[in-house]
């Protein structure tokens, strides 16, 4: 049985097919059909220009439902996906496009030109493009294609993902990801954080980091619920479309800005079970003073590009201000001195 990431959430969804998965900013509504066949699409396309499993796929695109459908593909096809800040600029990529040397690149459309050069030294042989508002090249020469593929048949051990580090000491490095790492992470925080088939996720985050894309989009998927896709965050935007959510997940800073708003308060967060928060240390004002406004209680993790997500407060009992919890299910951790030799 094939241990492809793509698999397990279609496994979840095949049944509900007609049911919601996707609405945008302006309404639009996009089905698991939508994803099953659009998938099924780019797979097909990238698989006839004789990309073969394994082959890199580079992604630098602006957030949308369709950069959802290509990142599913990659993962269904039996590719790895490689995700590309949208703010790298030019002596960044180069880097990437020579350490990575991916068989294709996908970019916003003014980042074409660019891409098309930096790749010719490394005998890159495909760019296409994608916009926000899901047109582009790679729309336009996929259009015809049949959208029928089976998925890749992978082991747990099959690079899934590379998603470079901030490169702390260094320069970035590639955080090689594989289907059963993302796989196990999406259902320890499906179960640990009690996802129900009724939620719906807020989704504010970027999709080229781990949290947007494999905690947040991967175990919704999982969940075969429904997510409100924004493209970025936005204060005005979140605190508008919360009644309507049930969990959210974000960085300190949208806590603190969401603070800002004086419309926001209980009733806003009525019908929300779960706020969550990571990339980045919470203050504990910020943890009291949303307690105190909202109700909720922000329920803080921890995670790294290598690894996914390692500890978590707990979703009942005692979540401590100042404290990423305790190592999820499966997790173990230790601190140690400067010398390595483990503390009390």
């Amino acid at each position: 049985m094939t241990k492809n990431l793509y698999s397990l959430l279609a496994a979840r969804f095949k049944d509900q097919l007609d049911q919601p998965c996707i609405e945008t900013e302006s309404g639009t509504v996009y089905t698991y059909a939508d994803i099953e066949r659009e998938s099924a699409r780019l797979a097909r396309f990238f698989s006839d220009l004789g990309i073969v499993k394994g082959s890199r796929i580079a992604v630098q695109v602006d957030k949308s439902p369709a950069a959802i459908w290509l990142y599913l593909s990659v993962l269904r096809a039996g590719f790895v996906y490689l995700p590309l800040n949208t703010a790298y600029q030019r002596t960044e990529l180069d880097y990437f496009l020579h350490d990575a040397e991916p068989a294709a690149v996908v970019c916003a459309p003014t980042s074409e030109k660019l891409f098309t050069e930096l790749g010719k030294p490394v005998g890159l042989q495909h760019v296409y493009t994608l916009s926000e508002d899901g047109g582009g090249s790679l729309v336009d020469a996929s259009r015809s294609t049949e959208a029928e593929f089976s998925v890749a048949d992978l082991a747990d051990d099959n690079l899934a993902a590379i998603v470079y580090t901030s490169g702390t000491t260094g320069r970035a490095k590639g955080a090689m990801l594989t289907h059963g790492n993302l796989s196990s992470n999406a259902q320890t925080l499906h179960a640990y954080w009690g996802f129900r088939p009724t939620d719906v996720l807020l989704h504010a985050l970027p999709l080229f980091h781990v949290h947007g894309l494999f905690v947040a989009t991967n175990v919704c998927l999982l969940n075969a619920g429904k997510m409100i896709l924004l493209p970025k965050f936005d204060a005005d935007r979140v605190i508008e479309r919360l009644p309507r959510s049930s969990v959210f997940m974000g960085v300190p800073t949208y806590y603190t800005r969401l603070l800002g708003r004086p419309e926001f308060d209980r009733n806003v967060c009525r019908n929300m079970r779960l706020f969550t928060s990571g990339s980045a240390p919470l203050l504990n004002d910020t943890f009291e003073s949303f307690r105190e406004r909202t109700g909720h209680t922000i329920l803080e993790r921890y995670g790294m590009t290598e690894t996914g997500m390692n500890t978590s407060n707990p979703l009942e009992g005692t979540r401590l201000a100042g404290s990423v919890g305790l190592p999820l299910p499966g997790v173990s951790v230790r601190v140690a001195d400067e010398h390595d030799s483990p503390l009390p």
